[in-house]
Order: C-alpha cells, then sequence, then structure tokens
C-alpha cells in the first residue's frame, strides 16, 4: 500500500485529504485526459514552506480580488436602481436589479463552496443514471420511462451542508459521500422540468426552479426524442442565466447521434461549446469494474475534475454573475427601449407647446414695447445726454430733454398774480402725475405682456395635450395637470419681468454706449459747428472787414453793421439747424431702439421665455434619459470587465 495526500485549495486554506489506495486502483480509477501526476521529487523543508506560502497567496488574492469586483460592481448597481425615475418600465428595473443584488448576496456565501453542478432535462433523458456515473456508483435511482427524481437531491462531500451553499437544507434531500468526484464539486440531480405540473408550491417545477439560482454548471441533457422539447428550452432559457453549460446527449448506446442537429438547434441562443455523447450504464458499470473512463464520458470527467477546480471555479462564477448581471441590464434595456418613444413624443410636445407660448409672449411684448417707446425713447436720450459729456451738441440735447420743464419756469417767471401762480402750479402738477403713471406704465409693460397671453384656455389647451402624452408614457396625469402648469406659468411670468427689467436695462446702456462712441460725437458736433461757424464769419466778417478794416485800409465805401433783422434771421437758421440735427439723431436713436426691440423679442421666441414652463414634466424626461444613459454605461462597464476579466473554460456554454 502506498499513501499519498491529494492537496485542495479553499479560500487559501490549504486541506489535506489522505487516501490509501493500491498503485494500481490508483492507476485503474484516474481518469483519461487527467493528464500525468505532478512527480513526489524530494526537497527540503524551505522548498515545501514557499510552495505552501504561494499556494496560500494566490488564492486568496483571486478570491479578495473577486469580492473586490463583486462589492464595485453591486454597488454601481446599487445607485443605478436607486436613481430610477417613477416611471413603471424603470421602477421593474429597479426591481430586477434589487433581485440581482441578492443574487450577489448569494454568490459571496457560495464563493468559498465548491462548485455547484446540477443535471437539466427531460424525463426520462438519464440525469439520474448520468450523476451515478460521474460518481461511480448508484447513488440515486434511475427510470426510463417516468418521471424518478421528485426532489433535488444533493450529493456532497460529509463535511459540506446545505446551508453552506445558500440552499434550504429542507429543500433538498441530502446524500453525503466520501467520492473523488466530488472534491471540489457538488453535484445536484434535478427534478424533471417538462411534467404536467404548474409552478405551483410542492411541484417538482417549483422545486427546479428554487433550486437552479444555486448552481454554477448545469449538465443539459436530452436524447434522440427529447432534444426538441419546448418545456425543457422554456426552463433551460430561464435557467441559463447566470450559469455555465455543459450539453450531454445520453442513451449513446440506444440512440443515433444529434449532437450537430442539436448544436443547430441552440445556436441561435445558446453557445454549446463541446457537447458529449455518453453511455452513463456502461460508464457505471466500468467504474464497478475499477476501470478508467473510456471515450468522451473520460472527457467530461476531465472537464468536471480537473478543468473546473482551483481557479476555474472563480473564473466560472465571476463568468456566471457577469453573465446574470448582462442579460439582467438588457432586459432593462429591452423594457425601456419598448416605452421610451412616448417619452420622447413628450419632450417634442413640450417643446411645440412652448414655442407657442413663448411667440404669444414675445409678440406681446414687442407690441408693449412699441407702445411705450416714446417712454423709452427719453429714458435712451437721458443716458445719451449724460454720457456725451460738455459740448455744444450735448447742450442742445439738453435743451431739447429739458424743454418742457425750461416752458414751465417760463411761465412761472411770467406768473404775477396769486391766481397764475395756482394754476400754474395745478398744470405742472398734472404733468407730473402724467409723467409719473406713463413712467409706471413703461415698467409694467413686461407683467401686462406676460397677463395679456397666458390665459387660463391656453394653458388648459396644453396642459390636455400635454396630459394625454404623459398618460401614454405611463407618467403620473399629476405632473401635466392644470395646477401644476399653471403654477409654473405664473412662476415663468415672474421670472420672465425680472429677466425683461435686467434686459432692457442693459439694452439701454448698450444703446447709450454705442450712440456716444467718438465718431458719432464728432460728426456731429463738427455739423453744429460748421453752423456757428457761417453765423460767427458773417458777423465778424460784417463787423470788423466792411464796416472798419475794408474802409481804412482800401477805401472802400462802408457797409452798414448787420441790425436785429439779421440777428433774428441767423437765430432762426441755427435754430433749425439744431431740430435737424436733433431730428437725425433721435431718428437715429428710435430706429436702433427698434431694431435692439425686435432683436429681444426674436430671443424670446425662441422658447427660452416659456422655459420654467412644463419643468416637471421636462424634469421626469429628463430623469428617464439620465437614467438610460446610465444603463448604457452600466453596460458598456461590463463589456470592459469581460475582456479584461476573461471568461470561463471555452469548452462550456452559456446563453448569447
Amino acid at each position: 500500500m502506498e499513501d499519498f495526500f491529494e492537496t485542495h485549495l479553499h479560500s487559501g486554506v490549504r486541506r489535506h485529504i489522505p487516501r490509501a489506495i493500491s498503485t494500481q486502483q490508483a492507476h485503474r480509477r484516474r481518469p483519461v485526459g487527467h493528464g500525468r501526476r505532478r512527480q513526489l521529487e524530494p526537497h527540503d523543508g524551505r522548498s515545501a514552506t514557499v510552495c505552501y506560502s504561494l499556494g496560500m497567496v494566490r488564492p486568496e488574492l483571486a478570491h479578495l480580488e473577486l469580492l473586490a469586483e463583486v462589492d464595485a460592481l453591486v454597488e454601481r448597481l446599487e445607485r443605478w436602481a436607486d436613481a430610477a425615475p417613477p416611471w413603471p418600465p424603470a421602477e421593474t428595473c429597479r426591481a430586477m436589479v434589487q433581485r440581482l443584488i441578492g443574487r450577489a448576496g448569494d454568490l459571496r456565501i457560495r464563493l468559498d463552496a465548491p462548485l455547484v453542478v446540477a443535471t437539466l432535462g427531460g424525463s426520462g433523458t438519464g440525469k439520474s443514471a448520468l450523476v451515478n456515473a460521474l460518481l461511480g456508483t448508484e447513488a440515486v435511482k434511475t427510470g426510463r420511462q417516468r418521471p424518478t427524481t421528485t426532489r433535488p437531491t444533493l450529493i456532497c462531500r460529509p463535511e459540506i451542508s446545505p446551508a453552506a451553499l445558500g440552499i434550504d437544507p429542507k429543500s433538498v434531500e441530502l446524500i453525503q459521500l466520501d467520492l473523488p468526484m466530488l472534491a471540489d464539486l457538488v453535484l445536484i440531480d434535478c427534478p424533471d422540468p417538462d411534467t404536467a405540473e404548474e409552478a405551483s408550491a410542492d411541484t417538482n417545477l417549483a422545486r427546479l426552479r428554487q433550486i437552479l439560482p444555486h448552481c454554477d454548471v448545469l449538465l443539459v441533457t436530452t436524447t434522440q426524442q427529447k432534444y426538441r422539447s419546448a418545456r425543457v428550452a422554456d426552463e433551460l432559457a430561464a435557467a441559463a442565466s447566470g450559469a455555465r453549460l455543459v450539453f450531454v446527449q445520453t442513451h449513446a448506446d440506444v440512440d443515433d447521434d444529434i449532437r450537430e442537429d442539436w448544436t443547430d438547434v441552440l445556436g441561435k441562443q445558446y453557445t454549446t461549446g463541446q457537447v458529449f455523447l455518453v453511455d452513463s450504464p456502461a460508464a457505471l458499470a466500468d467504474a464497478r469494474e475499477g476501470l478508467a473512463p473510456r471515450g468522451p464520458f473520460a472527457a467530461l470527467v476531465d472537464l468536471l475534475t480537473r478543468q473546473l477546480a482551483g481557479k476555474a471555479a472563480t473564473r466560472i462564477r465571476r463568468a456566471n454573475f457577469l453573465d446574470l448581471v448582462e442579460q439582467t441590464l438588457a432586459s432593462c434595456r429591452a423594457r425601456i427601449d419598448e416605452q421610451i418613444e412616448p417619452v420622447g413624443r413628450i419632450g417634442t410636445a413640450i417643446e411645440e407647446q412652448r414655442t407657442v407660448l413663448a411667440a404669444r409672449l414675445s409678440a406681446q411684448m414687442r407690441s408693449e414695447l412699441l407702445t411705450s417707446r416714446r417712454q423709452w425713447e427719453n429714458r435712451l436720450l437721458g443716458q445719451v445726454a449724460s454720457g456725451w459729456g460738455l459740448s455744444p451738441f450735448s447742450l442742445v440735447l439738453r435743451v431739447f430733454q429739458g424743454l418742457g420743464s425750461l416752458l414751465a419756469a417760463r411761465l412761472l417767471w411770467r406768473a404775477r398774480t396769486p391766481a397764475q401762480m395756482a394754476l400754474w402750479g395745478v398744470v405742472q402738477g398734472a404733468r407730473t402725475w402724467q409723467r409719473h403713471r406713463q413712467e409706471k406704465a413703461v415698467d409694467q409693460s413686461a407683467d401686462r405682456a406676460v397677463a395679456g397671453c397666458w390665459d387660463q384656455a391656453d394653458l388648459r389647451s396644453a396642459a390636455l395635450i400635454l396630459g394625454g402624452h404623459a398618460t401614454e408614457a405611463g407618467f403620473s396625469r399629476r405632473v401635466a395637470s392644470i395646477d401644476t402648469i399653471a403654477a409654473e406659468a405664473d412662476r415663468a411670468g415672474t421670472d420672465f419681468v425680472a429677466n425683461v427689467s435686467t434686459e432692457l436695462e442693459s439694452l439701454l446702456a448698450r444703446l447709450a454706449r454705442r450712440h456716444t462712441g467718438w465718431f458719432t460725437r464728432l460728426r456731429y458736433e463738427l455739423l453744429l459747428a460748421a453752423m456757428l461757424g457761417v453765423l460767427l464769419f458773417r458777423l465778424g466778417k460784417n463787423f470788423f472787414y466792411d464796416s472798419w478794416l475794408a474802409v481804412d485800409l482800401l477805401d472802400a465805401a462802408p457797409v452798414a453793421v448787420y441790425g436785429v433783422d439779421f440777428y433774428l434771421s441767423a437765430g432762426f437758421w441755427l435754430l433749425l439747424w439744431c431740430l435737424l440735427l436733433i431730428w437725425l439723431f433721435t431718428g437715429r436713436l428710435r430706429r436702433g431702439l427698434r431694431r435692439e426691440i425686435d432683436s429681444l423679442a426674436e430671443t424670446w421666441n425662441r422658447s427660452s421665455s416659456a422655459d420654467d414652463i412644463f419643468a416637471q414634466l421636462e424634469s421626469e424626461c429628463t430623469r428617464i434619459d439620465q437614467f438610460r444613459n446610465d444603463l448604457a454605461q452600466l453596460e458598456q462597464h461590463i463589456t470592459g470587465l469581460r475582456k479584461r476579466l476573461g471568461t470561463s473554460n471555452g469548452e462550456l456554454g452559456h446563453r448569447h
């Protein structure tokens, strides 16, 4: 007899399991494809310590890496689910992700446990016979004609319990065996999915669906008669999320090889990997006689016992979890895309209604400003005169702007009796009151524009249109009710009035700076100076030259000095010239002010004035768009994780 140890690593804990079998038995039972065992050469204690340390560190690092990846991904999924807007597809997605996060908790529990391998197939496909063949002993009952397995049967080593796998012990029949096949695996013989039962409590189908989420690898069995079973295909599609698949055709002793056709049937939904063709009774008979596995069954044993052991189990669980996350997110994407079109129509309808309301407000505001343009021109002229500086033309502008006050002062100066002074006071008070009313009307032009364009009929019509779109998209009618929209219109009107006041003050300041530039001032000052120069030249020539110097120097006939008539005529032409310059300048101001008003009206017409209306409804649409964009980023993150971390063994199948 020769004693040796088979060493297994689970979460960095090295466990030595003694075996006492003969060399001949070891040679017979060694599965084909396992490869040659490493020679146990003599080595010193230091080498053993180094090997032991490396064996401890690498699995622990892989374990911690997987935990960190799962935690980071779960945290990101939680943030995305918590940000779900109150929209039926988003709420469904949140519920799905919460269930997925629960599955992540099960994954953490099972990280330290052996790989869970379960059978899935129709009744009579040889699931139980395959389990017995893998174990090398008849551990479970078999039957070809009718369902034999009615409850999941869990076969594991004695030191393993269903609770350690996250499985309710009451939901399975437990068989504990000390067999080499179970060193790194736990086998589950599942009930048949193609029974006539419904998935109610205490039925085979319900028990099957309860146990499958805890499985890492599914041995999908079929026969020549069963491989196109629709019921089995449905259960496989539901169970394949979050599990690797191994496809096995049983009854190789009596059935034709249908693996190629089966692969074609599965190819639309699954990557099949290697499909095995086995004869379970023959394999069990070989095991009883102490013979090594042969043919495809040997390759299946090698896959389960060697290729899926150690780090492969970590990769499988990681790939299963990423599969489950990817398929959950794909389902969320399908649900969101199915209902996203009505949400897009809401955005279009909002823009249309805002355009209508903004156009009405813009037209009304433009009309109000043009109606009171004389007061705006006076304000602008006052700012221009203040910014012009001290010059002849600025004096003309100030006189023109204050002409009414000058006339009123002249009347007061000419008053001689108390009655005349009282009459002057009444007239001046009426003028002051009228000017105050005009200024107040100018300041309230924005209020009148808002009150005159957004009436209840318009808002009710908008609420009716948007309410229909909101109902179609699955929103609450509250976000598009007339009360909500009316309140938003009031806030929008208040903000618009405040913004308009600021914009008009800025407009006046901008126009004042434009019309007090050095080129404009120089032009009008030169024109006024030219008229003054002509008049002064005529007066100077007449007084100094024609009536004095020419007589003394040239003996010319004396010319009479201009009298009052000339001064009256010169004053008339100077006044007329000043009025012409003022008319030209104020016309320039008037045209500039009108252009600026039209430009502002065009700005208000581009929906900016109505941005606060339908804000709550638009906010819901924005949240949905952001939720959808975050989903796309999550999907890209999962794709990146797949590329960076890799997947499991290429011989395993999985769902597309």
